[in-house]
């Protein structure tokens, strides 16, 4: 089913951002400067709000003509496009937004076409699923499990690659050893916080669970 995998939703929104010519500065460079100036990893906004896989805010100017046989097109407004993946349905996730990082929402969409604000949580919620496009291709499809499963997983990959590295040539009765100590301490793994990024430089969990706000 569209937007659905599992038990993790995929949102897509694609909101018109606001055309002004007497505006001291456009409403796109606007967005592309707090954008640039958003935190990402841990210290992101969007790693605030419960349940969050991933995301991505991108400034869209134009679609591009890919040539014969496509047909030449062009958008009437830039938009503002979010992606995100999260943990379980669509209106209690667009809640916690308006609720946990109301100044960002504004800071962002207070550049878009009718856009309400989140003073009306009711509002905010109607604009969002309005702007909204089917999701139907996933950027890293991780189904039925939670955010917090994934990065305990992710991380009890990395710890195992790190013991069998370090543990090569020993003999039975030391890697027996080795092994249990290196079980009960992966038993005790503490959880991640979202876009934590590992110490010691696993790229695995840097790059699927890095909360990132990017433009284009």
């Amino acid at each position: 089913m569209a937007n659905v995998s599992g038990t993790v939703y995929g949102l897509t929104i694609l909101s018109p951002i606001v055309d002004d010519p007497n505006a001291q500065i456009s409403h796109d460079c606007a967005i592309r400067q707090y954008l640039a100036n958003l935190p990402n990893g841990h210290t992101s906004p969007f790693a605030q709000v419960s349940s969050t896989h991933m995301c991505r805010l991108v400034v869209m100017d134009d679609v591009i003509y890919v040539g014969t046989p496509a047909r030449e097109e062009h958008l009437s407004s830039r938009y503002l496009v979010f992606e995100s993946n999260f943990d379980g349905d669509l209106e209690p996730y667009l809640m916690r937004m308006a609720t946990e990082i109301p100044d960002v929402m504004d800071s962002v969409w207070g550049h878009c076409v009718g856009y309400p604000g989140v003073r009306d949580v009711n509002a905010f919620v109607a604009y969002m699923k309005k702007c909204q496009l089917n999701t139907t291709f996933y950027f890293a499809d991780v189904n039925n499990h939670t955010v917090q499963s994934t990065l305990r997983a992710l991380k009890v990959q990395a710890s195992v690659a790190d013991f069998i590295a370090k543990h090569q040539g020993q003999s039975p009765s030391e890697l027996q050893a080795a092994f249990r100590a290196f079980y009960e301490r992966v038993r005790n793994i503490p959880d991640e916080e979202p876009g934590h990024h590992d110490p010691q430089g696993h790229q695995s969990i840097k790059l699927n669970r890095s909360i990132a706000a990017q433009h284009g």
